[in-house]
C-alpha cells in the first residue's frame, strides 16, 4: 500500500485505554496503522522474518515488525533501500516498522569495534570493511529506511558490570540521545524513542530517566536488560524503571523475551517488546505452547498424531501432527522452520491478545495465575 503525503503528516500518538495494577493496554497510532499494546514485535533483522512471508506474519496478529540498522546498513545498504522505495516497499510490509539503532551491536560486536565520544568504528562481520556509526549516522540510516519508530543510538555494557563502567556507558548514551534528537529533527508521521540505561542500579536508572525526560521523546525504552543479568534481576529493575518514564508515552522493553518474561514485564507496566526467540526457536525445533516449551526433535513425538497444542489455530496445529513435525525437522525439510516459526509467532501474538483482554477486563491476576498453572503442568504425556 502507498501512503499519501497527507497521510504521513499524521502525528504519532499513544492512547491509554485501561490499566490493571501497573499493567496497561492502549493503542499507538501511526500513519501506517495502529499498534495494539501490549505489543510483541517479531524481529525482521535483515528485512525479513526468517522462514515467514510478510502476509503470514500479519496473519499471526502482528501489528509491527522490527528491523536492524546495523545489518541493513551493511547489506543491502540503507541508500539502496531508499532508492528502491524504502524498507516497507522493499520487504512488502505496509504496517509500522521499528528499527533499532545499531546500539546492541556496539555491545555484541565488542571485539570488532573502537568506541569514542563521537561514535563507534568497527569492522564488518560480513567482509571486514570499516564503518563508522554515530548518533547522526544512525538517524540518517533510519531515515533512509523510512522506519516509523526510530531508536536513539546508545551503548550498553553486557552484565554483570561494575557501577563505574555502567555509569560511564549510561552518561555516554545520554549525550548520544541528545545528539540523536537533534539529528532526528521534526519528522511528522515518525517517532523517536529514547533509551533508558543504568544496568541494575536504581540511582543510575533514575539519572538516565531524568535526562531523557529533559530531552523529550515520543516514547521511551528500557534498555540494557536481557544482557546476562537473569530474570530475577531484570524483574527487580522493572519493578521501578518503567515508573520513572512518562506515563503518557509508550514504554518499550528491548530484546525480551521468553513468554514468562513477557508476562512479568507487562505486569510491571511495559507496553512493547521484541525478541528473536520465537523465530530462532522455530528453526531449531523448539515450539512454545501454553504448556511450555516442546522440543519436537525428541523421539517421544515420532508416532504422536496429536497437534503441538490442541487449543492453537495456527497452520502447524490445525493441519499437522507432532509426528509430521518431528519427521520434517529430523530430515531437514524447510517446511519445518516455516511451520514451527509460524506456530511460535502465533502463540506469542495469542499471548499478547490474552494480556490485552485481561487488562481491559480487570482480570490480569487470574490470567497470570492460569498462565503459570498450565505451564507448571508441563507438556501432554506421550502416547
Amino acid at each position: 500500500m502507498r501512503y499519501s503525503a497527507a497521510a504521513m503528516t499524521q502525528r504519532f500518538s499513544f492512547s491509554l485505554h485501561a490499566t490493571d495494577g501497573k499493567a496497561r493496554t492502549g493503542v499507538i497510532s501511526t500513519p501506517r496503522g495502529d499498534i495494539r499494546t501490549p505489543a510483541f514485535m517479531p524481529v525482521g533483522t535483515a528485512a525479513t522474518v526468517k522462514a515467514m512471508l510478510p502476509e503470514s506474519v500479519r496473519a499471526t496478529g502482528a501489528d509491527i515488525l522490527l528491523g536492524n540498522t546495523y545489518h541493513l546498513m551493511l547489506r543491502p545498504t540503507a541508500e539502496r533501500v531508499a532508492r528502491l522505495g524504502g524498507l516497507h516497499r522493499f520487504m512488502n510490509w505496509d504496517r509500522p516498522i521499528l528499527t533499532d539503532s545499531g546500539g546492541f551491536q556496539v555491545m555484541s560486536l565488542a571485539d570488532l569495534r573502537k568506541l569514542t565520544e563521537d561514535g563507534v568504528t568497527f569492522r564488518s562481520h560480513v567482509d571486514g570493511s570499516r564503518h563508522h556509526l554515530s548518533p547522526e549516522r544512525s538517524m540518517e540510516i533510519q531515515r533512509l529506511l523510512g522506519s516509523d519508530i526510530v531508536m536513539c543510538f546508545d551503548e550498553c555494557p553486557a552484565l554483570p558490570a561494575d557501577d563505574r563502567r555502567v555509569a560511564e556507558s549510561m552518561r555516554l548514551s545520554m549525550r548520544w540521545a541528545a545528539r540523536s534528537k537533534a539529528a532526528f529533527g521534526d519528522r511528522p508521521g515518525h517517532a523517536l524513542f529514547g533509551i533508558q540505561q543504568g544496568g541494575v542500579t536504581r540511582e543510575l536508572r533514575d539519572e538516565s530517566a531524568e535526562k531523557l525526560r529533559e530531552i523529550g521523546f515520543d516514547g521511551y525504552a528500557v534498555g540494557g536488560l536481557a544482557v546476562g543479568e537473569g530474570q530475577a534481576a531484570m524483574f527487580g529493575v522493572l519493578d521501578y524503571a518503567p515508573d520513572m518514564l512518562p506515563e503518557d508515552r509508550p514504554r518499550y522493553l528491548m530484546g525480551v523475551g521468553k513468554p514468562d518474561d513477557i508476562v512479568g514485564a507487562v505486569e510491571r507496566g511495559i507496553d512493547m517488546m521484541d525478541c528473536v526467540l520465537p523465530s530462532r526457536s522455530g528453526r531449531t525445533g523448539q515450539a512454545w505452547t501454553r504448556r511450555g516449551q516442546v522440543n519436537i526433535k525428541n523421539a517421544r513425538h515420532m508416532d504422536d498424531p496429536r497437534p503441538l497444542d490442541e487449543a492453537c489455530t495456527c497452520p502447524a496445529c490445525r493441519s499437522y501432527s507432532r509426528a509430521y513435525l518431528h519427521h520434517v525437522f529430523r530430515t531437514g525439510e524447510i517446511i519445518s522452520s516455516m511451520l514451527l516459526t509460524w506456530h511460535n509467532l502465533h502463540y506469542y501474538q495469542d499471548l499478547m491478545e490474552g494480556l490485552r483482554k485481561a487488562i481491559a477486563a480487570g482480570g490480569l491476576d487470574a490470567f497470570v495465575r492460569d498462565f503459570h498453572a498450565l505451564r507448571a503442568e508441563g507438556d501432554i504425556e506421550p502416547i
